[in-house]
């Protein structure tokens, strides 16, 4: 079926993927031809997930010996100051210079077609798609899919992908896939953080990698424009106690012309979620990032009462139980509204 923006939804996966899903996913990759042409795809505005699950992907088929390697993602070529450090940079190319027909694309961390922006031709184009994702909203858009909504980052899943194929994760590919798990999981305080993904984060420390200066460069350093506008934006954030059915929304926007003025790019502002969240009297956190005129791109939190996935699906977009996001469209005040005309929805029955 189809949702807002001619989104394709599905019915949110429930669980993982099946041995046959694994073997088959495997197989795509050992049946590449010696001279076989490999593309790597990631989402449009990528985190630290989605960077570093295909990088250290991408490193890992190299150690396999494929050489005809491209990674890459929709927009403009341009990487968040935080991640131009990680290793793998160099299978970086523009999304123009994409390979227009690999013999296999693989996709990381994009929860739909759409958030592959001008790239999402390369399914068709492609001799096979593989898609890695941990989204539940997730309709599985690849022609093998291994979506695991119970994975804390899609980083777990390019590991146990690359346990299969028989890769040695060297210090390189450790560095990637630790920065796309400690993204995920907010330095490992939210609710997907289990005893498996500190065993993953130890197996990786055990390579040499450094936890400190990772924590500094990706999450502990910004420019002081991007701390004046958080202190800009925050200063206008919005507390409706009563939305939610008293659960409580806090929203926030920041506008181009806030960007302009303190002279940030837009990546800045990924991390200013993480500041509007901790408001005591709200379930819901929201802020919105303009992407053009009339047009946002929204991201969204939940503390446990409202399953935010659920509204971001009804809006277009998708994402997890407790935080997801879509595009919105129009004024920031009628987009929070469309926000609040699902809350009542998407609550969790039996919390709050």
């Amino acid at each position: 079926m189809t949702g807002v923006a001619g989104v394709q939804l599905a019915a949110t996966v429930d669980v993982g993927p099946s041995e046959a899903d694994w073997a088959a996913a495997e197989a795509l990759i050992r049946a590449l031809p010696s001279a076989g042409r490999v593309l790597l795809i990631c989402h449009v505005n990528p985190d630290g997930d989605a960077l570093g699950s295909m990088l250290g992907f991408g490193l890992g088929l190299r150690q396999l010996g494929v050489h005809r390697l491209q990674a890459t993602f929709p927009g403009p070529p341009e990487v968040p100051e935080p991640f131009r450090g990680l290793p793998g940079m160099e299978l970086l190319v523009p999304s123009s210079d994409a390979d227009p027909a690999p013999d296999l694309v693989i996709c990381f961390d994009a929860a739909s077609e759409s958030r592959l922006g001008e790239l999402a031709d390369r399914l068709s184009t492609a001799g096979a798609s593989l898609v890695l994702d941990h989204h539940a909203s997730n309709p599985g858009f690849g022609t093998v899919n291994l979506v695991d909504p119970g994975a804390a980052a899609t980083s777990v899943v390019a590991d146990q992908l690359l346990a299969r194929l028989g890769v040695t994760v060297d210090r390189a590919i450790a560095e990637c896939l630790y920065v796309a798990l400690t993204t995920d999981t907010g330095s490992f305080r939210f609710e997907a953080t289990t005893p498996v993904v500190h065993q993953m984060a130890a197996r990786f420390l055990a390579t040499g990698i450094s936890p400190g200066d990772i924590s500094r460069r990706v999450f502990d350093t910004r420019p002081f424009g991007a701390v004046r506008l958080f202190g800009e934006v925050l200063g206008r954030a919005r507390l409706e106690p009563s939305a939610a059915d008293g659960r409580g929304l806090v929203w926030t926007f920041a506008t181009l012309d806030d960007l302009a003025r303190h002279d940030q790019r837009p990546y800045v502002l990924e991390a200013l979620i993480d500041s509007v969240r901790c408001t005591a009297e709200a379930d819901v956190s929201c802020v919105l990032k303009q992407t053009a005129p009339d047009e946002w791109a929204v991201s969204m939190r939940s503390k446990g009462a409202v399953n935010v996935s659920r509204v971001a699906v009804a809006l277009g977009g998708g994402g997890h139980r407790f935080a997801a996001g879509f595009t919105g469209r129009g004024s920031a005040e009628q987009v929070v509204e469309a926000i609040r005309g699902e809350l009542g929805e998407a609550l969790i029955s039996g919390v709050g």
